[in-house]
């Protein structure tokens, strides 16, 4: 029996960097542009964002926040306010040295205008705002201060990955002011809740919560939160960081207000972000061998109507039931919004531009011909189930569409979390554990590994050993660790349980 077809070439299992880099390629979400490192966001890959976008933008509004814009560029000298921060971001900085450009003698363009202190391009902008913050603030009656921004940052990646790892790529980014240290560790777990919340009930992405080591934690920060996600290499994705960051960028930018007693305080602050790396985890869920899955909440289009037109005389038949259809699909509505369709009606061969949607992952193809008409059925592919496609009435498919997308949205959570679980273990020896995480073949590694639930004392020289030898970290001390046990690598007593495995 041969080898069965896919449309994504390799798959998953004989290379997987290479197979997501073809699965973002045949579903033309993006690509890699001349400027090193950085990549265009085609229409349908950027439409996915729209919706990451506008859910999560809801979600911070109903807790309270609001939107405002800062300073794509930060003074060099802000960046140095907090030590831990500099240190953290120093090599991934980007910085503008010069105003103008002059022609020398050659008539070859040269930086001209030095500038009177350099200015980095934003990284992350905690020390920019908390400048502007220390303005704004000037008693507890200012408090809370809840701000997010939409923007773009540049770091600048050595090893480059379309939506993982990008010099420049947009986020969101939430920055507060708090009067007591308790209602900034309340926000911080706050906004971690919401986009755990996100993760699994938009993008279908179950995800583990909890809190990163000391060697982990946002340069800067008392605490980091995270969320971690298994893709299907079996390697965790952070998804989404919250920081509560104490009063160190507040004394750091000066961020002080006046008391309920007239007694002058220092703010206390956090952050918290998630990026068009939520594209990248999406991919990495749910992708097959045919190519992108999207969820239905996030899908820029939730079905695409492809008119079946062998014959020239049935054409315009065809064509008005499908505009028909379309418009009253349309009534419906799904997570809260009317259901998204499109006509392809390309001067295409059937079969392959009902490939093309499949492999950009769109949740609902529907065919119409002119025997489908005569029936008053439609063809209908639901992408969660692979590449087959099943008749269905005209009625049927207009009663029951939003059902459709749902039991699609369940399934691949369902899926997913499945397959976390299927590759998660406790693992109680130090035998077992480097056994786990080592290849059998370690010039070509197969995919191996997953989730490793151990106790350790915290004693970061472990950590250390873990990097060196495994290429694995401590993704995070989970919310439900468990009971306390017995370190496997030194025997000592451990306060709880913390996830391990290979990362992004």
């Amino acid at each position: 029996m041969g080898k069965p077809k896919n449309a994504i070439s390799p798959t998953r299992e004989e290379n997987y960097p290479e197979w997501y880099q073809q699965v973002v390629k045949a579903a033309d979400m993006a690509e890699n542009t001349p400027v090193r490192g950085c990549m265009v966001i085609k229409p349908w890959g950027y439409g996915i964002w729209e919706n990451i976008r506008d859910a999560l933008d809801v979600m911070f509004k109903e807790t309270g926040h609001k939107n405002a814009y800062f300073p794509l560029f930060i003074p060099k000298s802000f960046l140095q306010r907090e030590a831990e921060h500099v240190d953290g971001f120093a090599k991934e900085c980007a910085v503008v040295t010069h105003s103008r450009l002059e022609a020398d003698e050659a008539g070859i363009l040269q930086p001209a205008g030095k500038l009177d202190e350099p200015l980095i391009v934003r990284p992350t902008s905690e020390t920019i705002i908390g400048e502007l913050f220390a303005r704004w603030v000037q008693s507890y009656r200012d408090l809370p201060l809840l701000i997010n921004q939409w923007a773009n940052v540049v770091r600048w990646e050595m090893r480059p990955r379309l939506f993982l790892r990008t010099a420049e790529f947009l986020w969101q980014e939430g920055h507060t002011v708090h009067a007591t240290a308790r209602e900034a560790v309340e926000e911080t777990e706050l906004m971690l809740r919401t986009y755990a919340d996100f993760s699994e009930n938009w993008l279908a992405m179950p995800v583990l919560r909890g809190e990163k080591t000391e060697s982990e934690r946002f340069p800067g920060a008392e605490s980091t939160l995270c969320i971690e996600a298994m893709m299907q290499d079996r390697k965790a994705l952070q998804a989404g960081t919250s920081h509560f960051l104490g009063q160190n960028f507040s004394k750091a930018c000066g961020i002080k207000f006046q008391g309920v007693e007239g007694k002058e305080e220092f703010g206390w602050t956090t952050s918290w972000g998630v990026s068009t790396r939520l594209i990248g985890g999406m991919i990495m869920t749910h992708a097959d061998d045919d190519g992108l899955i999207v969820p239905p909440k996030v899908s820029p289009t939730h079905a695409v109507i492809l008119p079946v037109t062998p014959k020239e005389d049935s054409r315009e038949q065809v064509l008005d039931a499908c505009h028909a259809l379309a418009r009253e699909l349309r009534d419906n509505s799904f997570a809260g919004a009317p259901i998204r369709v499109d006509i392809d009606d390309r001067d295409l061969r059937g079969g392959e531009k009902y490939w093309q949607w499949v492999k950009k992952g769109i949740p609902l193809t529907i065919e119409i011909g002119p025997r489908d008409l005569e029936k008053g059925s439609v063809f209908v592919g639901r992408r969660d189930l692979g590449a087959q496609r099943e008749p269905m009435s005209r009625d049927d498919l207009l009663a029951n569409i939003p059902e459709l997308l749902d039991q699609i949205q369940q399934t691949l959570f369902s899926r997913a979390l499945a397959f976390r679980d299927e590759h998660t273990r406790e693992i109680d020896n130090k035998e077992e554990l480097y056994s786990y995480f080592t290849p059998e073949n370690k010039s070509k590694p197969e995919i191996h590994g997953g989730f490793a639930w151990v106790h350790w004392d915290r004693d970061p020289k472990w950590e250390e050993a873990l990097k060196n030898d495994l290429k694995v970290t401590v993704r995070c001390i989970p919310e439900n660790g468990g009971d306390p046990g017995v370190c496997i690598f030194s025997g000592n007593p451990s306060p709880g349980r913390v996830v391990l495995a290979k990362s992004y």
